[in-house]
């Protein structure tokens, strides 16, 4: 069987990275740097059902929240010239990181511990399965998703940079 091999400059780049590390505010940077349309996956599930992602955790449960994720990041992965920023949790499922790995360039965008938690009252309204978590439970969430962050392509460090020098340093990584 022949493959479609994708060429590396109109691949679509796919962030990954813990919620709240910026993939959405950079992918949306790095997409008008590069000339690329963005999609974010939960930005595009909420779109689609017309309520807030911890609305439709609620309401629907986790699973068919992450069966649209796969769905979406199938059907995406396979177009060009994308940025794509999915989910801090889409990784978790094997079949969306082979799909990511085999179709797009992997950028995670990685955060020390420190960094992050200054980000946390800004996002914890947002993110349902931060609900009623404990400092504790968040830290082993934060360190158990650190594995699955391990398959990618390149690695850029935000906790210094702010949106804009995030998106130019992954510009540059992909040259």
């Amino acid at each position: 069987m022949i493959k479609n091999i994708i060429p590396a400059g109109v691949k679509s780049i796919v962030l990954i990275g813990f919620m709240g590390a910026g993939k959405t505010t950079a992918g949306k940077k790095l997409a008008e740097m590069l000339h690329r349309n963005f999609v974010d996956i939960d930005e595009e599930i909420e779109k689609e059902f017309q309520m807030p992602a911890s609305e439709i955790f609620s309401k629907f449960g986790e699973q068919t929240f992450r069966e649209k994720e796969k769905e979406m990041i199938r059907r995406l992965t396979q177009k060009e010239m994308y940025i794509i920023s999915v989910g801090g949790g889409a990784f978790l499922q094997k079949e969306i990181r082979d799909i990511c790995l085999a179709h797009c360039t992997v950028i995670f965008i990685e955060m020390s511990w420190d960094s992050w938690q200054e980000r946390i009252p800004l996002i914890i309204a947002s993110r349902p399965v931060l609900q009623d978590k404990s400092m504790d439970q968040i830290f082993e969430l934060f360190k158990a998703r650190q594995e699955i962050y391990n398959y990618h392509h390149k690695k850029i460090s935000a906790d210094t940079l702010d949106p804009e020098e995030t998106a130019a340093a992954i510009a540059k990584i992909i040259e």
